[in-house]
């Protein structure tokens, strides 16, 4: 029996104004880089839509099991791209991380 896939998902908001030139650079750039990394699946850029919270942007991508994931956090690119583009235009973030239960 095979483990469960891993949904990595984020919600952020961006130092950037909603919906500015800015803003939509960061994230097609963002997806650019982020689906290169081979591991990652069903990569998908999110906008907020709910009243019921403040963030206004989403990232979600699935991996294949825990060691995909862990690859994915550990490569080359996804390091730098978090230290050269994540940590310089995010203003705020919340990281979750969802594996699949049978029930």
């Amino acid at each position: 029996m095979s483990s469960p896939y891993i949904k990595h998902m984020v919600i952020f908001n961006l130092k950037h104004e909603v919906g500015s030139a800015e803003a939509e650079r960061f994230l097609q750039e963002s997806k650019s880089v982020l689906v290169t990394i081979p591991v990652v699946r069903n990569f998908e850029v999110l906008r907020q839509m709910s009243v019921k919270n403040d963030y206004d942007y989403g990232f979600s991508m699935e991996f294949v099991s825990l060691a995909d994931y862990d690859t994915y956090n550990n490569h080359p690119m996804h390091v730098e791209y978090v230290q050269d583009r994540w940590m310089v235009e995010v203003e705020r973030f919340l990281e979750i991380d969802f594996q699949e239960i049978d029930v």
